[in-house]
């Protein structure tokens, strides 16, 4: 890295920012249908607020999630659904419990009120770290990115927020050419950051990271975001999944260092909740 820069962290260890979820307490149930290939942080929230606010909480998870997530979730409270691994049958799954249940449906991502509550991700962050930069972002369906890219340039309108994506998500090309060129149906990328996997923005989030976020995105290989889990694992001493190890190597990557030299303090959002920890990718599989 360059010795002229400095980085910061922000742990982002749960995704409990789900502003206007007190809006709900006089409604039906709460149903949610994960936009990842993983029951993630999303589920885990929205089960923990739910249990708060004293509503049921149903979340859809693909069937081949492992055990430890989906317990996670019903340890919060929560039923928990199976669908097939693939966008198509996660919408279908969650379109036909919220018609037979009534449940209201709040997406992990393309929601304005779940982007507000990401949001806060960026004032806690320019609090604690008010000469920041540039803010780099890992994004799946685009709700964080869009939270904290409103919230960060309300506060510092010069301040620079980039993506960070896997390999095979494309955002670059759509953001340069200003529409969405990915194919329908929606699908996800071949990566090992789950998180991220997710191809296509939301429709709500794309124009606002289309407005606010920079044209360049940082594009990450697995072998990258291996090498990000490590240096995090080792050096910092700390558990990240996927998704922050892609982070992490942009923040590491050569593209970063020969960007503007006036970048001189970069935040990365870093997440633990999304790993397990018997599925870490350099190391061998534990039998069960």
């Amino acid at each position: 890295m360059s010795e002229s820069r400095e980085f910061a962290v922000m742990s982002h260890e749960s995704d409990i920012r789900l502003a206007g979820l007190e809006t709900h307490r006089n409604f039906d149930p709460v149903c949610v249908c994960q936009t990842t290939h993983s029951s993630g942080n999303h589920g885990q929230a929205l089960a923990w607020a739910a249990q708060h606010c004293g509503l049921p909480c149903n979340v859809i998870v693909p069937r081949n999630t492992p055990t430890v997530k989906i317990d996670a979730i019903k340890g919060y409270g929560a039923d928990v659904t199976l669908c097939e691994p693939n966008p198509t049958s996660r919408a279908e799954t969650c379109a036909a419990i919220c018609s037979e249940k009534n449940y209201v449906y709040i997406p992990s991502a393309d929601h304005y009120d779940v982007m507000a509550g990401q949001g806060t991700i960026a004032l806690e962050f320019l609090e604690q770290v008010p000469m920041l930069d540039a803010i780099l972002v890992a994004a799946s369906a685009g709700g964080m990115v869009s939270g904290i890219a409103c919230a960060a340039k309300q506060l510092k309108p010069e301040i620079k927020i980039f993506v960070v994506e896997p390999f095979g998500k494309d955002l670059e090309r759509c953001l340069r050419e200003g529409k969405r060129l990915w194919p329908e149906p929606p699908q996800y990328v071949d990566t090992i950051a789950e998180g991220i996997r997710i191809q296509q923005l939301g429709k709500l989030a794309f124009p606002i990271v289309l407005s606010l976020a920079e044209k360049e995105v940082f594009t990450t290989t697995n072998a990258q975001i291996v090498e990000g889990m490590r240096f995090a694992f080792e050096r910092m001493k700390v558990v990240i999944e996927g998704a922050s190890g892609a982070v992490i190597a942009a923040a590491m990557s050569k593209r970063l260092r020969r960007m503007d030299g006036r970048l001189r303090h970069v935040g990365v959002i870093l997440c633990g909740g999304n790993v397990d920890i018997d599925h870490i990718p350099w190391l061998p599989t534990r039998e069960a």
